[in-house]
C-alpha cells in the first residue's frame, strides 16, 4: 500500500478525529473513503471535458440517438414513448 501526505485545514482535521474517536476507525479509514466516494465522478467529469474539447476542435463527432439505439439493438414502440 503507498503513503500519502496531505496537509487539512484544522476545522476538517477536527471533523476528522472526533468522527475516527467516535465510530473506533482510523483517520485513514474516512480519507480513503472520501477519496473513492469522489475519485469516479473526478475521472468522469476529466473524461467529459476532454470529449467536449475533442467535439469542439473538430477531432470527434457526435451520434444522433436514434443511432446509438439502433447500433445498441434497441428498439422502441410507439407504447414505450411518454407524452
Amino acid at each position: 500500500m503507498s503513503q500519502v501526505s496531505l496537509r487539512l485545514p484544522d476545522p476538517i482535521t477536527k471533523r476528522l478525529d472526533r468522527l475516527a474517536k467516535r465510530t473506533g476507525r482510523s483517520k485513514t479509514f474516512y480519507v480513503t473513503e472520501a477519496v473513492l466516494e469522489h475519485l469516479d465522478d473526478l475521472e468522469d467529469i476529466y473524461i467529459a471535458e476532454k470529449r467536449l474539447e475533442d467535439l469542439r476542435a473538430g477531432r470527434s463527432h457526435t451520434v444522433p440517438l436514434e443511432v446509438a439505439m439502433q447500433r445498441a439493438g434497441i428498439t422502441v414502440s410507439e407504447d414505450d414513448l411518454v407524452d
